[in-house]
């Protein structure tokens, strides 16, 4: 058991690191605040004076705020959907034993390490470009006519990019939960005649629950800052304005950092309200 003087010692050392944290965390979030109270035009003149609740009624009442809202849950719900769905079937497989089995999860997971423009980069020229990219002489070879995907399914196309991001981190959390699968509770169900859909509905599934609701908690906290993958594509043209992205232009296109700071307190409060409801949903099936 710890006594006073370890617990003591242990919080001294910790102490350094808790500072720096809360530094690097509350540090932009009190200048964020501050600014989104002040006229702030760097280009012309810098800190004009105070705004009030300007920006934020500016900000709000813009034409492109809601739908930006909806832009943004639209790919969160669309990446979550293919990547639980995928997941969920490349775990089963990867858990099935193979020959390379190493490899082949290595290679499942090396696209979540590669960098959000680099993918996104690699999918606009090599991919998705209409006139060179491999989908379109695929659809050369069909006898079809190549989509121009970044302008004909511009929404469709950033949530493919980044579902193919976080395919491989669903992959591996649900192959975690998949191999702890109590395998004398499948054989007993597989002696008694269940078929594989109901082994699967009523074993598998409901034992992915937890991991599950990880999953959808951690992507969704970072796919509600999407940014790069619009950035270095569409660059917030034929409705893949985010949230996000309406903030960068705000502040580097319109030069109104008071604006932007305004839009980013909305942003801190759609991810806390998000984050609050999925909570929930977490705790919920971590207590069963």
């Amino acid at each position: 058991m710890a006594t006073q003087q370890s617990r003591s010692a242990a919080r001294l050392m910790m102490a350094p690191a808790v500072i720096l944290l809360l530094g690097w965390m509350l540090v932009p979030l009190i200048m964020t605040l501050w600014f989104s109270f002040r006229v702030y035009l760097p280009m012309r003149g810098g800190d004009q004076g105070w705004a009030g609740l300007d920006n934020y009624i500016r900000f709000v009442s813009s034409s492109s705020f809601w739908p930006s809202i909806q832009v943004t849950l639209i790919i969160v719900g669309g990446v979550l959907a293919i990547t639980i769905v995928f997941g969920i079937m490349l775990a089963l497989l990867l858990d099935q034993p193979m020959w390379g089995q190493g490899i082949v999860r290595i290679l499942v997971i090396a696209p979540f390490f590669v960098m959000p423009t680099v993918s996104a980069l690699v999918w606009k020229n090599i991919f998705m470009d209409p006139v060179n990219g491999l989908f379109a002489h695929l659809w050369k070879f069909f006898g079809a006519t190549p989509v121009e995907w970044l302008s004909q399914a511009s929404l469709q196309s950033i949530i493919m990019i980044v579902s193919w991001q976080w395919l491989p981190f669903a992959t591996l959390i649900l192959l975690t939960a998949v191999q702890s699968l109590d395998s004398e509770q499948m054989e007993a169900a597989e002696m008694d005649g269940a078929p594989v859909h109901k082994r699967f509905w009523f074993l598998t599934l409901p034992h992915l629950g937890r991991a599950i609701t990880i999953v959808v908690l951690i992507q969704t906290i970072f796919l509600l800052s999407i940014f790069a993958e619009i950035f270095v594509t569409t660059g917030g043209a034929f409705g893949t304005r985010t949230l996000t992205y309406l903030i960068f232009q705000r502040v580097l296109e319109s030069q109104n950092v008071g604006l932007g700071s305004a839009g980013g307190v909305y942003a801190i409060i759609l991810a806390n309200i998000v984050a609050i409801f999925l909570m929930r949903i977490v705790g919920k099936n971590l207590d069963k």
